[in-house]
């Protein structure tokens, strides 16, 4: 079964934004891809380091008991999210923050819905640091990122090949 890991590095706009996604995030990804029909969705939050224009995806929360899970839905309660997103902030001294949402879906390559879009534009227009939000998808073989801005512009990002 192929996995997620090599799916590190994300560019958008000819490599004016960069995403690096984390080997431990990745592996948070693969432990709830929707490989069998009986999988539900699963998702948490995303938390990095902001570098100038980068970012730098360092933990992925799992889905929590509290959270809702069907097959075609993933409703994240605050329960336990929260709690690691300010334990993180303040053991980094705010270098660690929240940069937004993932969740899966059991399409070999994911795209996202009208509902994610709507959520990620609401949930953008929200955010008190002025950031975009980032909105992360997992599919069966590929992931879907994309940032939406406060004003609901949205930029998707395009994974780095490596030449090896």
């Amino acid at each position: 079964m192929p996995n997620l890991q090599h799916l590190t590095d994300w560019s958008a706009h000819d490599g004016r934004f960069l995403i690096h996604v984390r080997p431990c995030v990745l592996s948070v990804f693969e432990a709830y891809v929707q490989r069998n029909t009986s999988d539900p969705e699963s998702g948490g939050i995303l938390l990095g380091i902001v570098h100038g224009s980068h970012l730098e995806l360092v933990h992925a929360t799992p889905p929590f008991p509290t959270d809702r899970r069907t097959r075609y839905s993933f409703d994240r309660d605050l329960e336990g999210h929260t709690e690691i997103a300010d334990q993180l902030w303040h053991e980094s001294k705010g270098i660690i923050r929240y940069v937004g949402e993932w969740h899966t879906h059991p399409e070999i390559i994911p795209s996202p819905s009208g509902i994610d879009l709507i959520e990620w534009k609401t949930s953008a227009a929200k955010r008190t640091d002025g950031r975009p939000l980032l909105g992360l998808i997992v599919g069966i073989k590929g992931i879907y990122i994309q940032s939406t801005s406060a004003s609901g512009k949205a930029l998707v990002y395009d994974v780095l090949t490596k030449n090896v």
